[in-house]
């Protein structure tokens, strides 16, 4: 038994340290150690010894076994370093090679413009308010004087939710002048930016989605001569200094007298191209005084109060301040145009 102890034990000391992974060691590991292992066999036949040889072989055996667990796990550690080592040099990484450039998005010129006009008229002391898209047709018509028969209210101008013609994607940002009237206490002095819906054909000036900034101011002797400074004050900040304007006459249902504001056309100048459809200026916006019978809805008393209000193409104002002659590349997303700003 003595020569079998002696056997095992340098056969599995030899074969543990040839084992060259995990899956071999544990193999070893059952085929000497196991319940069926060899050192187990050899330990059953100890009944057999005489009560004198017994506690001698039991140490051997118990000798034996620590010896192979010894090597069991010097060999499991060193087969774990190996691993590691050959990771490591498969995943070596050369700090000395250039790395890859971020590449870094660029602020949309509609947004760039949006927020230079919040700038101003935050300036000027207005508030920026937020409002829903889909909005009932009592705030977008009714409370700012459109009637019904109205053709801004017509089903091919407008995209309706309902058969009724109640709710709608909102057609203007006006309906924050009503917001704004019924919640917030007077003075006051607003701007509303946001997207608004109609059912127009694209083209180098139209979208059938497309923003909108809404301005109101509501005090005590407002005129239309504070509208039209704080217009040309605006326009000046945004495209610069002389920036040529001009007042039509126009007709809105919530304001009068109502106009239009035109700026001349970056593209040619003045003198005619297809951005500007030949006339040599765009509109940029409609405003007018705010209309008796709107403040009267909303409880404010027309002959104590009066007040203004705008609506500006936000689309149109990004085209004007950055010499972008079609619409349409404001929506396209592609990376060339987006990249210039």
């Amino acid at each position: 038994m003595k020569e079998q102890l002696a056997n095992i034990r340098a056969q599995a000391l030899a074969a543990l340290d040839g084992a060259q992974d995990s899956a071999a060691l544990d193999a070893l590991r059952v085929k000497y150690l196991g319940k069926k292992g060899e050192l187990t066999a050899v330990l059953k036949q100890m009944g057999k010894l005489s009560p004198e040889e017994r506690p001698a072989m039991g140490a051997l055996a118990n000798e034996v076994r620590a010896a192979l667990e010894d090597a069991l796990d010097r060999r499991s550690q060193q087969l774990e370093e190996q691993a590691l080592e050959r990771r490591l040099a498969d995943e070596k990484v050369d700090v000395t090679i250039p790395g890859k450039a971020v590449h870094l998005g660029h602020r949309h010129p509609m947004y760039i413009a949006l927020d230079e006009i919040k700038d101003i008229f935050i300036g000027m002391g207005f508030t920026v308010l937020d409002g829903p898209e889909v909005e009932l047709a009592e705030l977008n018509f009714d409370r700012l004087n459109a009637d019904e028969g109205h053709p801004s209210r017509d089903w091919s101008d407008t995209f309706y939710f309902d058969k009724d013609s109640r709710v709608m994607l909102r057609s203007q940002t006006s309906p924050m002048q009503v917001r704004a009237m019924d919640s917030m206490p007077l003075p006051i002095r607003i701007i509303a930016p946001g997207r608004v819906y109609r059912k127009d054909e694209v083209d180098a000036t139209h979208s059938p989605m497309f923003h909108q900034v809404e301005g109101m101011v509501i005090d005590k002797g407002v005129t239309m001569a504070d509208l039209k400074g704080t217009l040309n004050t605006v326009v000046e900040q945004l495209y610069g200094k002389g920036t040529k304007t001009r007042f039509r006459p126009h007709h809105f249902p919530f304001t009068e007298p109502s106009c239009e504001m035109d700026v001349q056309c970056h593209k040619c100048g003045g003198a005619g191209c297809p951005t500007c459809k030949g006339e040599g200026w765009i509109e940029l916006l409609g405003a007018g005084m705010i209309h008796p019978r709107v403040l009267e809805m909303a409880g404010i008393d027309p002959e104590v109060y009066s007040g203004w209000a705008f609506g500006i193409g936000l689309e149109r104002t990004a085209m004007r301040r950055f010499k972008i002659a079609d619409l349409r590349l404001i929506f396209e997303n592609d990376v060339r145009f987006l990249e210039q700003f």
